[in-house]
């Protein structure tokens, strides 16, 4: 059976579909007896689902409102 680190290596490659069978036998293994990783990778498949509706195009003066940001939050901070 994979170790909690083993599966969390092969996150990514399982969810893109890039694991051989025995492999994806081995981390399926694997989720069956441990509810963190289980977790692991349903917040992994979130965050991929989100990615795939934020708008591809650039954000003008991405720099700027970062900065505006920053600055908002070290205004709340005592």
């Amino acid at each position: 059976m994979l170790t909690c680190k083993e599966q969390v290596a092969r996150s990514s490659d399982y969810l893109d579909g890039q694991l051989s069978f025995r492999e994806r036998l081995m981390v399926r293994h694997h989720l069956m007896f441990c509810p963190n990783c289980r977790r692991f990778i349903r917040q992994m498949r979130l965050m991929q689902a989100t990615l795939r509706i934020l708008p591809q195009e650039a954000v003008p003066n991405i720099d700027e409102l970062a900065e505006r940001l920053a600055a908002e939050r070290r205004k709340d901070i005592p």
